[in-house]
């Protein structure tokens, strides 16, 4: 596996190395944050009621588009 080094405050370090627990690397917690905020993420997508509409007025638009024959 291929390394880079990157710079952190102290401060930053800190709050990062919070998370983890003994003997977990910090290449192991960023990891494992970085999972849980790409779960989040897709949580607030699927659940987002951005763009939506109700059953009602999807069974308007539907019976607009298609009407019941007669």
């Amino acid at each position: 596996m291929d390394t880079t080094t990157i710079q952190l405050s102290k401060e930053t370090k800190e709050k990062i190395s919070s998370f983890g627990t003994k003997g977990e690397s910090y290449d192991d917690i960023i990891k494992r944050i970085y999972s849980l905020a790409v779960k989040e993420q897709l949580k607030d997508f699927l659940f987002s009621s951005e763009k939506t509409i109700s059953i009602e007025e999807a069974r308007k638009e539907l019976n607009k588009k298609w009407p019941k024959s007669k």
